[in-house]
């Protein structure tokens, strides 16, 4: 896929350029936020908070809630892709978490289900009322915050994984 990058000073090609432009990056928004859900329904990502609860509770494990902006915001599309499709992390999220993604994308091709939408929103009021993005918590079966991390953390992913052992051996 080529991108139009002349000097041109004409108008018309002007915005031709800009129009060209757009549709190239709406286009890869587009195929990497479905690369991202794929990626998520393949890692066992699950949308509906209540339901990780009670997979959590059951299987003895801990929630990863992420809240992303999986077509707008670089930070989360870069954690999504450094962090939570890393071998390493998934690795330790199959034994020991249930990953909740609360996703908020802007774009109208990527909108969610009205009542996706209202799942999300509810989980925003109850853990993320400051509108953080990224905004990750780790939480109990019981839904009480045991630690939180905000925007894209800046260590590697062996790190991030051992800071959430860490947490979660401190709260047993």
């Amino acid at each position: 896929m080529a991108i139009y990058s002349g000097y041109i000073h004409d108008q018309t090609r002007s915005l031709f350029k800009y129009t060209y432009i757009n549709h190239i990056h709406d286009e890869l928004v587009s195929r990497f936020t479905i690369y991202i859900i794929l990626s998520s329904r393949k890692c066992g990502v699950v949308v509906d908070f209540s339901k990780a609860r009670q997979e959590a509770v059951k299987s003895n494990k801990y929630i990863l809630l992420n809240f992303s902006g999986s077509d707008w915001c670089t930070p989360c599309i870069r954690m999504h892709k450094t962090f939570f499709e890393n071998p390493a992390f998934e690795s330790f999220s199959d034994k020991n978490l249930v990953l909740v993604n609360a996703d908020f994308p802007r774009l109208g091709k990527h909108q969610l289900s009205k009542e996706q939408q209202k799942l999300n929103e509810d989980l925003a009021e109850q853990y993320n009322r400051n509108g953080a993005f990224p905004y990750t918590l780790l939480i109990n079966g019981d839904g009480k915050v045991v630690k939180a991390w905000e925007g894209c953390p800046s260590e590697s992913v062996e790190n991030f994984v051992g800071e959430i052992e860490t947490a979660i051996h401190g709260n047993h």
